[in-house]
């Protein structure tokens, strides 16, 4: 084993020392008067209270399923209880990395409100700093987890099989994916039955403004921020981050090595890749700032892609030292890999990774022809605003889902299936700063309900806006960039688990692998409908609340009285708790009841299925989601120029046919669309752990 990869887990610990040297900063920043830091404490108290009861759920379906694994793995061919050590420090890992992320971006929240009663520059600074905190403490977490683990195997347990090694290994994967899931559907359940019961009520019904005191719901909606968008995005990249990188160190094993050079290479260039992208992320962060007047975007924009641009130069440096010199081929397979294909396949993914997220910026930003046509349509009413969402939604997965496939098919001429998984974890390898940038959007957002809530100078939810309007458009990108490389990990993971399973090739003229493909395209519409319903009937009960608050509480419109935040907040984790665990389980136990049910040619079919139809939904109803919310927006502030020269603006009939188009996206953007993604991966890498049992295993209904 080259030496050089003990160098890995000190990158990690240097993005956990990054971490707590900004949240240490954070911290020290004004919180502000007293009445921010009131409205700072409920939304913190909220946030932390659904984690905890949210991870002591979470906490028993672990146990559980540990137990499961360490029975099923308990003898076989590479094969061992170990497995669950694994998918336990993974799931460990994953809801750490949440916490931490929460904790800190709750912190941040009111000292970026703060901060911009001084200049945006200032805010900029504190909010993205907490979003940073997120965005090290994930990736650090990740690769500390998963080379101790792999360092414990080689030297203590297992010694150099290293097939058992990666077998075992698989299962952080699996914790990780698990405790993502949850995380996405529960966070996303909670934020959205919150705004929706704001928005409806507060603003259509009672003519509110936005975060507006006297609206029962809006402390409730400022938590949701943080549990769907900091903890939820955070465990979604944490789990991606370490697919990739899972899948494409099983892939390297299947590598041959010409000349008898070190054949580890191709298995430990997955981990110099991901502790490059560490050094990368970091050094980006320097970089995002911007002066009073500024466009935080540009700031934004300079470190993220610069990062990513300084990862793809890297990419080319580590393969150029770490790769064999004579090459790699794949059993059965004429192409010879050279150290700048591995580079190639990497950038592929980088560029590919890069053009989704711009592609979802447009489709998703102000200004620009997509969120202007929804914009113009709401002028004739709900109806036509809903179905121009729907065609924008719609029209917005031709491009990316058309750059996933050329960088799935250049990856792969450039490095065969190894290039397809190098190209996923290229795209996840500056996980970092993209998280990073992801987790602002919700610190900038609460920043501005904090401003508007204690009632600050116009100027102050003036700069909180102009970062909250930025953070819509990242928050886009982040879900773009985050189902493209869902995408390619699922790709990886899915070769992993053939190669692991030995299954050669899969036959769609066989019935039962065209079976598996339909039971697999339609799961992706199963699991929407069941996140869609939670919201609806969490909504309508936070609904009924506010209406009563309104109706029962004496001087509550007024401004006299004091709304009863808590009990909004406790009907959304309610709501959350109780009905994330049905989706769930429908992710996890599909793969295992067609593998060993019907056999691994109908799991792969299943597959296969569910990732083309997923992650064509999942861009879809993200993409219309962000784009109602920015149409919706388009009438604040100064208002909307319709075609014909005037000037609409919030309060009119066609602001409240945006609210409502916004409100049906927001279940489409925040809970359904990003965790089909994760409905993705998890069931490739579910079939990943359950491949070595099925390798000499033809299914109890094998046809």
């Amino acid at each position: 084993m080259n030496p050089a990869v003990f160098a890995v887990p000190g990158a990690a610990v240097l993005a956990l020392l990054y971490a707590v040297w900004k949240s240490s900063w954070v911290s020290k920043q004004d919180a502000g008067d007293e009445v921010m830091k009131d409205i700072a404490q409920q939304i913190q108290i909220g946030a932390m209270a659904f984690l905890a009861r949210e991870y002591k759920v979470l906490a028993g379906f672990v146990a559980i399923v540990a137990v499961i694994l360490a029975a099923a793995n308990w003898s076989g061919d590479n094969q061992s209880p170990l497995i669950a050590v694994s998918f336990i420090m993974g799931a460990v890992a994953s809801g750490l990395a949440g916490y931490i992320g929460m904790k800190v971006a709750t912190n941040a929240n009111v000292r970026t409100t703060a901060a911009a009663r001084t200049s945006l520059s200032e805010a900029l600074n504190v909010a993205f700093s907490g979003g940073a905190v997120m965005g090290m403490t994930v990736v650090g977490l990740a690769i500390l987890g998963l080379t101790g683990l792999f360092f414990l195997y080689h030297f203590a347990i297992f010694g150099d099989d290293w097939k058992t090694i990666l077998n075992v290994l698989t299962g952080f994967s699996m914790g990780a994916s698990s405790i993502a899931l949850f995380a996405r559907v529960g966070g996303g359940i909670y934020t959205k039955a919150a705004d929706v019961g704001a928005d409806l009520v507060g603003k259509v019904e009672a003519g509110l403004p936005e975060d507006d005191p006297r609206n029962p719901a809006v402390i409730a909606d400022n938590v949701g921020d943080n549990v769907g968008d900091v903890a939820g995005m955070g465990a979604d990249l944490f789990e991606s981050y370490v697919g990739a990188i899972i899948g494409a160190m099983v892939l390297g094993l299947g590598l041959n090595v010409q000349s008898g050079e070190d054949d580890l290479a191709p298995v430990i260039l997955p981990l110099l890749i991901a502790g490059g992208g560490i050094i990368a992320s970091i050094i980006g962060t320097f970089f995002v700032k911007t002066k009073e007047g500024g466009n935080p975007q540009v700031a934004l924009d300079v470190g993220a892609f610069g990062a990513a641009g300084a990862m793809a130069i890297a990419t080319f440096g580590l393969a150029k030292v770490f790769w064999p010199a004579s090459g790699v081929t794949a059993p059965g397979s004429a192409l010879v890999v050279e150290w700048w294909q591995v580079g190639a396949a990497t950038v592929a993914g980088l560029a590919a990774g890069v053009a989704i997220g711009l592609v979802t910026s447009y489709y998703c930003s102000m200004g620009k022809r997509p969120v202007m046509s929804i914009a113009e349509q709401s002028r004739t009413g709900e109806a036509t605003n809903i179905i121009a969402g729907l065609a924008v939604g719609m029209e917005s997965t031709a491009v990316p889902v058309l750059l996933i496939a050329i960088g799935v098919v250049a990856s792969n001429a450039f490095a065969g299936l190894y290039g397809v998984a190098i190209a996923a974890l290229g795209m996840l390898s500056t996980t970092g700063i993209q998280l990073a940038v992801d987790a602002y959007g919700p610190i900038a957002d609460n920043a501005g309900g904090i401003a508007e809530m204690s009632h600050q100078d116009p100027i102050v939810r003036e700069r909180t806006d102009k970062l909250d309007a930025v953070g819509n458009t990242t928050a886009a990108i982040g879900k773009g960039f985050a189902i493209g490389s869902a995408a390619m990990t699922a790709l990886a993971l899915f070769a992993a688990f053939m190669q692991t399973s030995g299954l050669k090739t899969i036959d769609i003229s066989q019935p039962i692998v065209m079976a598996g493909l339909f039971v697999g395209g339609m799961l992706p519409f199963l699991f929407s409908a069941m996140a869609m319903r939670a919201v609806g009937e969490a909504a309508m009960e936070m609904i009924e609340e506010v209406r009563r608050q309104f109706r029962e509480i004496d001087g509550l419109l007024e401004g006299t009285a004091k709304p009863d935040t808590a009990r909004c907040v406790d009907i959304s984790t309610n709501a959350a708790i109780k009905q994330m665990v049905l989706p769930g389980l429908l992710a996890v136990t599909s793969p295992v009841i067609v593998g060993f049910v019907f056999g691994k040619e109908a799991l792969g079919g299943l597959l296969a299925g569910v990732t083309v139809s997923g992650v064509s939904m999942a861009i879809f109803m993200s993409n219309a989601g962000g784009a109602w919310d920015n149409a919706k927006k388009s009438f604040e502030g100064k208002g909307f120029q319709m075609p014909d020269g005037t000037f609409v603006q919030k309060g009119t009939p066609t602001h409240d046919a945006a609210v409502v188009g916004d409100t049906v996206g927001d279940p489409f953007k925040d809970t359904a669309g990003p965790s089909l993604n994760i409905l993705v991966k998890l069931m490739s890498v579910v079939a990943l752990v359950i491949a070595p049992m099925l390798a000499n295993f033809d299914g109890l209904l094998s046809f």
